[in-house]
């Protein structure tokens, strides 16, 4: 939802603060600011817009200190404006706050604040923790104490950076259900962050926060503890990211590098994870044992957007491969419908960044009935795989690119290999078919490969199509999920409207839509599903459609009855999705580039959503 970054240290904090922030722009930017502890004074420098903005205002207002914390936002309370950018201070300028997340009862601290004479600049519900930090320390409190009460006062979901002119040595943040708060371990200087991505090219140790538990950093060192006071111990974490990793690479968008990079992303999911001589599956991580995965009645993913694509795909590899009845649901709306689960459940839990507020939501409720979970996630340590039993990691990567990508179809790897492994232990997938499973799984990343190579005819295809207002995507089958994600990927980044259907329902509704020169995506590889998908696009060519076919290379003849093909080599029949998102994705880019989209960074989105 927003970035948020820290330094203690001996260097000039603004440098790297800055430097942090723009590796976390993709977390929000509506606006960015910085504070910095100097000569006994906290100096702030704010702006609505991108970092650069605020880059310019500190080439012409610098400021330096050794101590600081920095800020990007989306914004929830408040328009992007310079008043309502962080960081916020209180009335007295003596403290300054960071704080990704939302504040339940703001509105009722604010107003007891304001009775009590103190002023308020900003929209944002986080001027209130800075007024109340104030408050405590005018009382006597120092720092750390004095957030560890403001804590207490406050509901909601927060990750917090603050500092102040009464102890110019310390830093504070904590966190509790709100994205994540990484500190840094360096060489007599310590960094904090919202994400791992903003430290790595100073350091590779890092200490996580778990909910409700307060960090207090000095030059010193790192202290850790709950909110009531109790000292926390936690071991060192070495995050393997490479740096370099987390840059374009010679790519113009990081959107187009993560697309390519999903090859790389499917295998190292499944590497050293599976045995094509036995049929077995590895994930030891999911801390299940054969007795547990046994007793296992139903299967439930749930997940948000892209990631809940994924589950939908999932659903069906599940079923297949381990027999299992699966569900699929969408995370913010899960608890809110009484969920039946229990301990014969088997809740998977899916978001890249493992911080989805909604699927998290879901998590909780899934615990509280009972139900084992299962993350599966991208990021090592994340909240969601410490809220579950046990975690599937999918190992794509950094991904920085907004609109999911490289993490979608690694996703759907990790699903796969979940269902072989439990058809595997619970008995129903023969070793002989998991053997055949897994072979096919080693031959998709080549699959993929060439699918990219479809690259240059799909950007001049999307230079036919990106004057359209509308899209209309059409799949049957596993292939349904991959129609509505390539129309989320079109909507987000291109901000054209787009919407996917599956091609038995034309009839009942949607074909009302097809005027002449509609643009309609059809994906139709051989599968059982494709004499009645040939169906639907006669449909679409009766009312004068603009047909692009999705199709096999060698299915010549599909190519007499719509405008355009986009070919891609035939795939086992539960792997093709991973084959048929590399068209749909790079068509998506394209045409948002030409449209002179932000592609990285699309209007009113986040990478992580980590508010409700």
């Amino acid at each position: 939802m927003c970035g948020i970054v820290g330094y203690i240290g001996d260097r000039d904090a603004v440098g790297i603060i800055v430097e942090g922030l723009k590796r976390l722009e993709y977390r929000g930017y509506d606006s960015a600011g910085v504070a910095v502890l100097a000569d006994g004074g906290i100096q702030i420098r704010r702006s609505p817009g991108k970092i650069k903005a605020l880059e310019g205002i500190l080439r012409e207002r610098p400021v330096a200190g050794r101590l600081g914390i920095g800020h990007t936002r989306w914004a929830t309370h408040g328009r992007p404006s310079e008043e309502n950018a962080h960081p916020h201070t209180d009335c007295t300028g003596s403290v300054v706050v960071v704080h990704n997340g939302i504040l339940e009862n703001y509105l009722e601290v604010k107003e007891r604040l304001s009775a009590e004479g103190h002023t308020f600049r900003s929209e944002t519900d986080t001027e209130v923790l800075a007024h109340l930090v104030e408050k405590h320390l005018a009382a006597g409190s120092s720092l750390e104490e004095a957030v560890r009460q403001t804590l207490r006062a406050v509901r909601g979901a927060y990750a917090i950076a603050v500092i102040g002119r009464q102890d110019p040595g310390a830093l504070v943040a904590a966190k509790t259900g709100a994205g994540g708060v990484v500190i840094g371990l360096g060489e007599g200087e310590y960094f904090v962050a919202s994400d791992i991505p903003a430290i790595l090219a100073h350091t590779r140790d890092v200490l996580v926060l778990e909910d409700e538990e307060l960090a207090l950093v000095t030059k010193g060192g790192v202290r850790l503890s709950t909110l009531d006071g109790q000292p926390v111990e936690r071991a060192v974490t070495r995050i393997v990211w490479d740096p370099i990793m987390a840059e374009k690479g010679g790519y113009r968008h990081f959107m187009l590098k993560e697309i390519y990079e999903q090859p790389r992303a499917v295998t190292d999911t499944f590497r050293g994870r599976i045995s094509p001589e036995t049929g077995n599956c590895f994930l030891p991580d999911m801390n299940l044992t054969p007795d547990e995965l046994r007793a296992i009645r139903r299967v439930v993913l749930v997940a948000c957007g892209t990631s809940y694509h994924a589950a939908l795909v999932g659903r069906i590899m599940v079923e297949r491969l381990a027999g299992i009845p699966t569900e699929a649901d969408i995370g913010s709306e899960f608890r809110y419908r009484d969920p039946l689960v229990g301990p014969d459940t088997l809740v998977v839990a899916i978001s890249q960044s493992g911080e989805t507020a909604d699927t998290l939501g879901a998590v909780k409720a899934a615990r509280l009935r009972g139900a084992t979970v299962v993350a599966v996630s991208n990021v090592v340590g994340s909240a969601l795989a410490r809220e579950s039993h046990g975690v599937v990691y999918i190992h794509a990567g950094p991904e920085i690119g907004v609109a999911s990508t490289k993490t979608f179809t690694a996703t759907m790897t990790a699903l796969y290999l979940l269902g072989i492994h439990l058809g595997r232990v619970r008995g129903t997938l023969a070793a002989d078919e998991a053997q055949k499973h897994l072979q096919e799984l080693l031959e998709t990343p080549r699959l993929i490969e060439a699918a990219l190579g479809r690259d240059e005819a799909i950007a001049d295809l999307a230079r036919q199509l990106a004057h359209h207002r509308n899209f209309l995507y059409l799949g049957r089958g596993l292939h349904y999920p991959l129609a509505l994600e390539g129309a989320l990927k079109l909507k987000e980044i291109s901000y054209i409207h787009a919407e996917g259907y599956p091609g038995g329902e034309m009839k009942h509704g949607p074909i009302a839509l097809i005027e002449e020169g509609i643009p309609v995506v059809a994906l139709a590889p051989r599968d059982h599903t494709y004499e009645r998908m040939l169906a639907n696009i006669e449909e679409v060519r009766a009312r004068d459609g603009l047909i692009i076919a999705v199709a096999h290379e060698d299915d010549h003849a599909i190519a007499g009855t719509v405008n355009h093909v986009i070919p891609v080599p035939p795939a086992a029949e539960l792997l093709m999705p991973l084959v048929l998102a590399i068209p749909l994705q790079l068509l998506a880019y394209h045409i948002a580039v030409r449209r002179g989209c932000d592609v990285d960074q699309p209007r009113n989105r986040a990478k992580s959503v980590t508010v409700e």
